[in-house]
C-alpha cells in the first residue's frame, strides 16, 4: 500500500494517507492564537474539514480524535464548539487531556484519524 503525505515539511506532514485511513497531525489555530478556546477550536475544526476534504474524507468519517487543552477548565468552552460541529450520529471515539502545548498562545490542539473509503 502506498503512503501519501500532504503538506509535508521537514518535521511533519499535516496529513498522511495510508490505504483508506487518513492521519491528521495535531492542528492548532494560527489566526486565532491568543484568543479564546472557542475561537481556536472553531479555526482548528475548519482546518480539519479542509484537510479531510483534500484527503478524500470528511468529518462524518472521523474514527478517533485526541484533543489537548492547555487548561482543562476550558473543556466546556471547547465542547460547545465541538458539539455544534460534529454531525448527529457521527461522534468519533475521543480523548481530551490537559497538556502543556508547544507555545503559550495555543490553548487547544486537535489530532484526528479518519476513514476515506
Amino acid at each position: 500500500m502506498s503512503i501519501t503525505r500532504l503538506h509535508a515539511g521537514p518535521r511533519m506532514s499535516q496529513a498522511v494517507i495510508h490505504g483508506d485511513t487518513v492521519y491528521l497531525a495535531g492542528q492548532v489555530a494560527d489566526q486565532a492564537k491568543g484568543k479564546s478556546v472557542g475561537e481556536q477550536t472553531a479555526e482548528i475544526l475548519a482546518a480539519v474539514d479542509r484537510l479531510l476534504a483534500e484527503a478524500g474524507s470528511d468529518k462524518t468519517r472521523i474514527l478517533s480524535a485526541t484533543i489537548y487543552l492547555a487548561d482543562i477548565a476550558t473543556f466546556a468552552d471547547m465542547n460547545a464548539v465541538w458539539d455544534a460541529w460534529v454531525p448527529a450520529g457521527s461522534a468519533p471515539a475521543r480523548a481530551t487531556v490537559e497538556a502543556k502545548l508547544a507555545a503559550s498562545p495555543y490553548t487547544v490542539e486537535i489530532a484526528c484519524i479518519a476513514a476515506r473509503d
